[in-house]
């Protein structure tokens, strides 16, 4: 099987995992779930979803201005409104890099908005990987420890660590420029060699001192923790109320299994997971995959919503910008 055809079918495993769980679980039991919610604590859900936005919009415009490359934050809200939306819908949110493509707009080409994109992701991973070793190990007893053996842990860290070695081996200019060298003599044509040569060199043209890295580390952890106070909220709308540190401890896992690129937003896979760990705590599946449901409709579909109305305003005046000119 050739990997093209590979890669358009992973991506269905969730999606086809995601709705047998709504066949399994019986989507009238799900839907009379949902009707039963507690308005009040979807409101606090949606208002602190607000906050989430609004930070990761300043997380990455200010990474941007670090880069020397000034994005008003007004725009700069709309632009993450529109990325979020794309990596909506495409394995592990890979779809904001678009957002690379708006940096042309702010004067600088596509290698620097690449590596503001490279920089953001990883170390928003790398710090979903902190989080997860580290509230395993805080929180770890008899009972979290259904939740995270030992073995589940070592590959996590595991893959952390492999991760944080990649990112300071590709830190520096100079020592990965060997490494590429040989990826550029024996694989990129000879067209393209001039352009990637200058696409590399704007990539690490004005990088973020390490320092600074570590401060957007820590606005990731807490942006991370933030939107697992959603689900928190959302959980007690539905009558889920087992405390705060099961959640703290489910979800940060429930992320990394989404992570796999097998699925779109990890949907799906996200869901199985949830459903196996809240069962240790008593949680009915249905209540489960209603709340997964009105997580992904407060943090996703609604943002969505909003972003298409931006991204066709957007269209609609590149249209008249076309017939004008």
């Amino acid at each position: 099987m050739k990997w093209n055809t590979i890669k358009k079918i992973l991506p269905v495993i969730g999606v086809g995992l995601f709705i047998y769980l709504i066949i399994k679980l019986n989507l009238i039991q799900i839907l009379q779930t949902i009707e039963k919610v507690n308005f009040f604590y979807i409101l606090i859900a949606f208002a602190i979803t607000i906050i989430f936005f609004v930070t990761q919009t300043l997380k990455w415009s200010l990474l941007a201005i670090k880069q020397k490359v000034k994005i008003p934050f007004k725009d700069a809200f709309k632009i993450n409104l529109i990325s979020s939306f794309y990596g909506f819908v495409t394995p592990s949110k890979l779809g904001s890099v678009m957002r690379v493509s708006y940096f042309k707009k702010y004067g600088a080409d596509a290698g620097k908005g690449l590596s503001n994109f490279i920089i953001d992701k990883v170390l928003d991973l790398s710090s979903l990987f902190v989080l997860t070793i580290g509230l395993g190990f805080i929180f770890y007893n008899k009972k979290i420890s259904s939740i995270i053996s030992p073995i589940s842990l070592e590959i996590i860290i595991g893959v952390f660590l492999f991760m944080v070695l990649l990112s300071l081996l590709f830190y520096k200019k100079e020592t990965c420029k060997p490494i590429l060298r040989f990826f550029y003599r024996i694989f990129i044509p000879k067209r393209l060699k001039e352009k990637s040569k200058k696409m590399f060199n704007s990539f690490y043209e004005d990088m973020p001192p390490f320092g600074f890295l570590l401060f957007v580390f820590i606005i990731n952890l807490i942006n991370w923790m933030v939107n697992y106070v959603i689900m928190y909220f959302i959980g007690l709308s539905l009558g889920i109320n087992i405390g705060i540190i099961p959640f703290l401890v489910i979800l940060p896992m429930a992320t990394v299994v989404a992570q796999i690129p097998i699925t779109i937003n990890g949907l799906g896979t996200r869901e199985l997971t949830m459903i196996s760990l809240f069962a240790l705590f008593g949680i009915s599946a249905v209540k489960v995959f209603s709340m997964s449901i009105l997580g992904i409709i407060i943090t996703n579909i609604i943002p969505s919503l909003i972003a298409m109305i931006f991204i066709m305003s957007e269209k609609k005046n590149e249209i008249h910008n076309i017939k004008t000119s």
